[in-house]
Order: C-alpha cells, then sequence, then structure tokens
C-alpha cells in the first residue's frame, strides 16, 4: 500500500531494524550470559498486528484505561497546552487513541499538524489514511524510523509542540533508561510531552494482562524468534519454548520471557553461529515497568523535567501525565 493524498507525506529516517542492525544485536543479544533479544524486532508488521490484538483482549487493560482518561478528559487535557501547537507522536501504532487528542485539540485550536513515528511503514500509511479521512484539519507528516533520527529530522517550527508517548511505552526502558530517554526529548521552552503511565497493582492483575488466557502475548513475543528464522536463517523451533510472564514486585516490572522446554542447539546460517540452549534457559525479551505516582514525579525530576497535570483512570491503574521542561 503507498499513501497518496494532499494532506499526507510519509518519509523513511535511518531504518530503526536495519538488517546489520538487527544481526549484530541478535549476535550479541544470543552471546551474553544471559540471553536477550531486544523488544524493538517484535514489531515487524506481523507483530503490529498482533499486538492490535492484544489490545482488544479483555485481560490487556492499559488500552481501555488510557482511553478512559482521553474520553473523559480530553478537553481538559487541550486547555492546559500552549496552542496551537504541533503533536509529535512516537510509536504512533494504529492511532485510534491519539485520535481522541486529536479531535479535542483541533476543536480547541483548528488546523492540526500530526508527526506520528513509527518503525512500520504499513502501520503509519493505514493509520494516517484513517486519520486524515476523520478529521477534515488534518495534516500529517509520518516518519518511519527509530526515535532518534525521527525526532532529529523535526523541521525549526516556531510553533510550540506536544510529544505524545501512549500505551504506557516508557515501561519498555529500566528506570535509569527512562530518565535519560525523556531527558533527551527535544524540549523548547514552549514545548510539553503528554505520556502514559501504566500504575503498580496486583500482581494476579499484571500477569493475567501479559499473560492472557487465549495465548496471544505468546505469539507477539515469539514473533521475535520468527523474525530471526526468516530474516538470518535460523532454525528455532518455535514449539520448544515456554512463554514466561512474571512480575516482580519490589522492583515493579513484568518480565517476558521465553523458556528452552529442553536442551537444544540453533543454528543462526547469516551469522554462522551455533547457540547452546540448556533445559530451562530464558531469552529475555521484553520488560514492563510499572510507577507509583511519587515515581513518576521523581522520573520527571531526574530528567530535568516538571509534572504540570496528571490524571487517572476510575481505577487508578493508569496515569496520563502532562509534562514540561523545569528550567
Amino acid at each position: 500500500m503507498s499513501v497518496e493524498h494532499a494532506r499526507i507525506t510519509l518519509e523513511e529516517t535511518r531504518a530503526a531494524a536495519g538488517h546489520s542492525a538487527f544481526a549484530a544485536d541478535v549476535r550479541a543479544g544470543l552471546a551474553a550470559e544471559r540471553k536477550a533479544l531486544p523488544c524493538q524486532y517484535i514489531y515487524d508488521a506481523r507483530g503490529s498486528a498482533l499486538f492490535e490484538r492484544i489490545c482488544a483482549l479483555e485481560a490487556y487493560y492499559p488500552p481501555r484505561a488510557e482511553r478512559e482518561i482521553l474520553q473523559r478528559h480530553g478537553a481538559e487535557i487541550v486547555r492546559e497546552l500552549d496552542a496551537p501547537c504541533e503533536v509529535v507522536e512516537l510509536g504512533s501504532g494504529s492511532g485510534e487513541k491519539t485520535d481522541l487528542l486529536l479531535g479535542a485539540l483541533s476543536e480547541r485550536q483548528g488546523p492540526v499538524s500530526y508527526v506520528p513515528i513509527d518503525v512500520s511503514r504499513s502501520a503509519l500509511e493505514q493509520s494516517a489514511q484513517r486519520m486524515v479521512g476523520d478529521h477534515e484539519e488534518l495534516t500529517i507528516r509520518a516518519l518511519v524510523g527509530d526515535y532518534d533520527s525521527a525526532l532529529a529530522s523535526l523541521t525549526r517550527d516556531a510553533h510550540p509542540r506536544l510529544f505524545v508517548w501512549l500505551g504506557s511505552s516508557i515501561g519498555n526502558l529500566d528506570r535509569g533508561q527512562a530518565a535519560r530517554f525523556l531527558s533527551k526529548l527535544p524540549l523548547r521552552d514552549r514545548d510539553q510531552a503528554f505520556i502514559g503511565f501504566d500504575l503498580r497493582k496486583e500482581r494476579s492483575v499484571l500477569e493475567r494482562a501479559y499473560d492472557d488466557p487465549e495465548g496471544v502475548t505468546r505469539l507477539f513475543i515469539m514473533n521475535v524468534l520468527e523474525r530471526v528464522n526468516r530474516q538470518l536463517g535460523a532454525d528455532f523451533d518455535l514449539g520448544a519454548f515456554e512463554y514466561v510472564a512474571h512480575y516482580d514486585e519490589d522492583a515493579g516490572y513484568v518480565d517476558m520471557s521465553l523458556r528452552s522446554s529442553g536442551p537444544q542447539r540453533v543454528r543462526i546460517e547469516q551469522l554462522d553461529l551455533d547457540v547452546e540452549l540448556s533445559a530451562g534457559e530464558l531469552i529475555h525479551v521484553e520488560n514492563s515497568y510499572k510507577y507509583s505516582p511519587e515515581e513518576i514525579e521523581s522520573l520527571a525530576g531526574v530528567a530535568g523535567l516538571r509534572v504540570e497535570r496528571s490524571w487517572f483512570d476510575g481505577g487508578r491503574r493508569f496515569c496520563s501525565v502532562l509534562l514540561s521542561r523545569a528550567d
């Protein structure tokens, strides 16, 4: 599919999952003492589609909680913005929740410029076509690539920007990484950031959310092995792995890994690499960090930011936070 619309432009920045980077990360991760594969490599077209299926599951509450916040408080949120502003979204995906924010912002300021960033070109193409059909005063400059390269390509627009990061995606970074990432966001004096945080809660709720009864999350996490098989000529036997999701209450994160059901040797042809796995050995794929309101305040402070406002869903499962530079 290609985008052909007067109000849409689509640009390729440096590919986040280029072949050489992918191969190097796979080699390093599987050669490490604690084997790991970066979660960013889950998100090819199939992985993105599986994640959209996860977001529709009853057990996976974050999308519903965040949507509730945007539905109930959208007008209030945009009143806090320095408008007119340009919206820059990190990891935009389908953009369905973003629709609520863009609609509320359009009612306040009229025409809206929207810059979605995602590693999946197909996801950007599909969401852009849908969004310009839904919003008459929306123009889109979609950027395909990783966050660093896409953010570096932003123009020197005089209007303030709102950086949007929904879906508690910040939870994929550990707390130190999250602080460093936020500190490097190119926030100017009038810019703001609107970020979703999943909150700490009971183990049973979290482990069910990340290991759903339908098994969709297992397919999603397993997609990283399928990608290694397809792109690097590996022979991972997907049936020889068990998906494991565990919540560490003290550290406050859900660990998502793949456990080898027995001893096995995997050949990765394009890397000329043989990987030995013992019975029960884990390949770590993803973490999802959870926050308390106090931890969000602390994170912002370490990153040189301040919390302007916070909004919660009715069950206080999720928190959406508006941030600005502290100085």
